[in-house]
């Protein structure tokens, strides 16, 4: 009898667990990333340095990282976002 009861509770909170996972949206609580286009005379520095405080050289990692950027080139008319 407990045995059964337990089981039950388990696959029912399974099935609560797949549906949640499944249904989940983003909250949006971090906001709209920010989207950039690259103008001529740009590099990754001025744009740090422009768009966030302290070192730049930290959000030029993460612009790389949220870029997929292998190095500091970038192009004219290219997109970035933002972190």
């Amino acid at each position: 009898m407990f045995a059964r009861t337990t089981l039950r509770a388990l696959l029912l909170a399974g099935i609560a667990l797949i549906a949640w996972s499944a249904l989940a949206r983003p909250s949006g609580a971090h906001g709209p990333r920010a989207v950039y286009r690259v103008r001529p005379y740009d590099t990754l520095w001025s744009i740090a340095e422009s768009r966030y405080g302290g070192d730049p050289r930290n959000a030029i990692a993460q612009i790389e990282t949220a870029n997929h950027l292998s190095g500091a080139a970038i192009s004219v008319g290219e997109t970035l976002v933002l972190p």
